[in-house]
């Protein structure tokens, strides 16, 4: 073990995918609450809550997850068994999503508040994305997907991250205009993250990955990660 590593405090793997869903799920609702737009990554199940709200947001969620999982394995050709265990961590995210819009309303809504509200749900997102990353464990799906494309593509995750988010925001545009008549849950916030968010990410990875060595127990089922770069 050479010097730095060994300067670098140990970051449970287990703990950090629990705290990246934690403060994944606020974030994702703190930003659709600051009025600037929902983050990109559940732009589309917010799409089809709104469009088809039959089912919550949560649900919506997971169903758009369940896609995610199924286009990565169709993408490799095999069956993963740790792609499972990540639509059961994205279920957990689904659930926490609608337990934060239950309670979210009791916050101030002046336009202060709102700008810092947008701030602090950006930085939460790009820092649980990053942890996400490290953990060595099966995470969300909509984290998953675009780390696991990256590594089956061999481009930069930053690149595919992008590439994603601005998908989702058009898949967006197109169903909330084309339904409802009007563009709904996209604002500038929603662009802004887009288009930044994946360099966030790599350097919130770099930040982590200068002071921690992410470790999980060996015997628990884990999928590679990818460096954001």
């Amino acid at each position: 073990m050479d010097t730095k590593t060994a300067a670098k405090k140990t970051f449970r793997g287990e703990l950090a995918l629990v705290v990246a869903v934690l403060v994944n799920s606020f974030g994702v609702v703190l930003m659709l609450y600051s009025g600037a737009g929902i983050s990109a990554i559940s732009s589309v199940p917010y799409a089809f809550s709104e469009v088809f709200p039959v089912l919550t947001l949560g649900t919506w969620t997971y169903l758009f997850q369940g896609v995610l999982v199924l286009s990565l394995m169709v993408l490799r050709r095999q069956f993963v068994p740790p792609y499972l265990c990540s639509f059961v961590v994205g279920f957990v995210f689904g659930e926490l999503l609608d337990i934060h819009e239950a309670w979210i309303g009791l916050l101030p809504t002046g336009l202060p508040f709102k700008i810092i509200y947008f701030i602090v749900s950006y930085l939460l997102i790009s820092l649980g994305i990053a942890l996400s990353n490290r953990c060595g464990l099966p995470i969300v799906p909509t984290d998953l997907f675009p780390r696991e494309l990256a590594q089956i593509t061999h481009i930069s995750y930053a690149k595919i991250k992008i590439a994603f988010d601005v998908i989702c925001l058009a898949t967006t545009g197109i169903l909330t205009l084309g339904f409802l008549g009007h563009l709904d849950g996209l604002g500038i916030g929603t662009i802004l993250a887009a288009f930044t968010m994946g360099k966030m990410v790599a350097v919130c990875g770099d930040l982590f990955d200068q002071r921690f060595q992410f470790k999980t127990f060996p015997a628990r089922a884990r999928l590679r990660g990818v460096k954001a770069e």
